[in-house]
Formats: C-alpha cells, sequence, structure tokens
C-alpha cells in the first residue's frame, strides 16, 4: 500500500505541468492556430516565474510574471500567423529557438538561487483524511487548483457561446466570419491563451515541482504536451488522462529507483515518456479515420477575408 501511495502521489505531482501546456495548445489548436513554441514558452515562463516571485517576494506575482513573459511570445506567434500569414510551422519552430536563447542566455546569473516556492500542504487536516489523505499530503495548491481547469475548459467549449466561436474559427473560418464571428481576434485570444497555460506550466516546474532554475529545466514537456493534444483528440478530459499517464511513467522511474529495483534499466525508464510520445504519433497514424474525424478543419490554415 505504501508502494502504491507512493507511485499515485508522485504521478498527480508530476503530471499538471503537462496538463497546462497541453490544455494551453488543445484551445490554440480549436482556433485553428498549431503552436510549436510551447517548449519555448515553458523555459521563459519558468524563468520569469521564479525570478519575479524572487524579487518580489509574492508567489501570485510570480505566476503573473510567467503568463505575462509567455504571453508576450504568444503574441508574437499569433502577430506572424494570424496577421502576416505566416507557416505555422515555421513560426512555431522560430518561437521555440528564441524562447530557449533567451531563458538560457538571461538565467544564467540565476542558476543555482533559491527563492518562494509552493509547499505541500501536509501537516494539516488533511493528513487525517481517510486514504486520500496521504496522497494530498505530498501535493501543493498549486498542482491542485491545475487540475480545476479540466472541467472548466469543457464547460467553456461546450456550453458557452465564445467555445462555440472558438471551434467555429478552427474548423471553418470563412463560415464563421459571414456569421459574425470575429476570427482574427479568437485567434489571438486562443494563441494567447495557450501562451499563457505554456508559461504556467513552466511556473510551475520552477517554483513547485523542482524549485529553482536550470537551463532546459522542463525537459522536452513542451513537445509532449503538444502530442497529447492528438493523443487526446483534442478533448480536455482526455488531455488529463494523457498527462496522468505521462505523471505515471516518470514516477515509476522515481519508484525504482528509490526501491533499487531493476526489472527496467534506468535508461529505458528516462526513455518511457518520449517513447509514449512516439506511440501516440505511431497509433494517430494506424487509426487515422476515426481520429481524424476530430482534427480541426482549419487547423494550420491561414484566414483572410480577401479570399
Amino acid at each position: 500500500m505504501d508502494d502504491l501511495i507512493f507511485i499515485v502521489a508522485i504521478t498527480l505531482k508530476s503530471s499538471p505541468a503537462v496538463l497546462l501546456a497541453s490544455l494551453g495548445e488543445l484551445i490554440s489548436e480549436r482556433g485553428g492556430i498549431l503552436n510549436l513554441g510551447v517548449e519555448g514558452m515553458m523555459l521563459v515562463g519558468a524563468l520569469a516565474g521564479f525570478v519575479t516571485a524572487r524579487q518580489s517576494a509574492s508567489l501570485a506575482l510570480g505566476l503573473c510574471g510567467a503568463m505575462a513573459a509567455a504571453g508576450l511570445l504568444a503574441l508574437l506567434h499569433a502577430f506572424l500567423c494570424v496577421h502576416l500569414r505566416a507557416d505555422q510551422v515555421i513560426s512555431g519552430l522560430a518561437v521555440t529557438i528564441l524562447g530557449t536563447g533567451l531563458s538560457s542566455f538571461l538565467g544564467r546569473p540565476f542558476i543555482g538561487q533559491t527563492g518562494l516556492h509552493f509547499s505541500s500542504i501536509g501537516g494539516t487536516w488533511i493528513d487525517g483524511l481517510p486514504l486520500i489523505g496521504p496522497l494530498l499530503a505530498q501535493q501543493n495548491l498549486f498542482g491542485l487548483l491545475c487540475l480545476a481547469a479540466v472541467p472548466a475548459l469543457m464547460y467553456l467549449l461546450g456550453r458557452t457561446w465564445l467555445g462555440l466561436y472558438i471551434r467555429a474559427a478552427g474548423q471553418d473560418p470563412a463560415a464563421a466570419d459571414a456569421a459574425g464571428v470575429p476570427v482574427a481576434a479568437i485567434r489571438y485570444g486562443c494563441t494567447l491563451f495557450g501562451g499563457c497555460m505554456a508559461g504556467l506550466a513552466g511556473a510551475y516546474l520552477s517554483l513547485a515541482y523542482t524549485p529553482g532554475w536550470k537551463e532546459g529545466m522542463t525537459g522536452g514537456q513542451g513537445w509532449i504536451a503538444i502530442a497529447m493534444v492528438i493523443f487526446a483528440t483534442w478533448h480536455p478530459l482526455r488531455a488529463l488522462l494523457g498527462a496522468l499517464l505521462f505523471g505515471l511513467l516518470n514516477a515509476l522511474q522515481f519508484y525504482f529507483q528509490a526501491t533499487g529495483i531493476e526489472l527496467i534499466p534506468a535508461y529505458i525508464l528516462h526513455m518511457l515518456p518520449y517513447l509514449l510520445t512516439v506511440g501516440v504519433l505511431v497509433l494517430v497514424t494506424v487509426l487515422e479515420k476515426p481520429v481524424l474525424g476530430s482534427v480541426p478543419g482549419a487547423l494550420g490554415k491561414p484566414f483572410s477575408r480577401e479570399e
């Protein structure tokens, strides 16, 4: 039972960064904008969140700083893709390279430094709760609040006029424009939201999961988040399941290292999350017809009212 609690607790703690980033990318793609800059935005968000929280002595301002920094990169991507109608793949890759370089250069003075971080909620009445108490005690408030984003986005996409506008802008922007939907504004907003969520994902890493800053601390989780959107077929609840699966693979790494069990070589364990990503893409190819039914019809395609 203790081993099971350990694995589940680490799973829950390892999932929020990928979850936040994939939910942001999901909304961006539902609006018709493919954002391959998630990795760079997460790195910039991680650095900005850590530095802002450290300098201001406020975790709330740290989160705001992370969203603002990543949001600026998202606005750059939106300007290139929506206003200038640039290739979305090239623009996203450029944003990732820019974010990675900026975070590495600006973050050098902060490597190894400490600052504020979200602590676990253990040591309170939560410890005494049956069954779930030991699990929740090892989590932090930030990570638990991330789970609330899933039902919120499900409600947004399925029950609100804004969700209808988002889905219309990503599915058939010409028809949406004819019906009075401000397609350009919706796509700007979706891309900005995706960037802010990527910034929060980065801030979770530097302020909660592994407090502090180090170069490349996302470890490719931005790319995994993009693959998780495909795995989830653009649905928030399935994105949660994908993030938990990623967290479980990370938890198994920690468990085998902590117990000294060598059923699976360590290097294979480190590869598992990325093998999952490749497996997801292969699965999408094999199951092309049922999966592609959920792809936004205008994903990656620029829109102009003059056409």
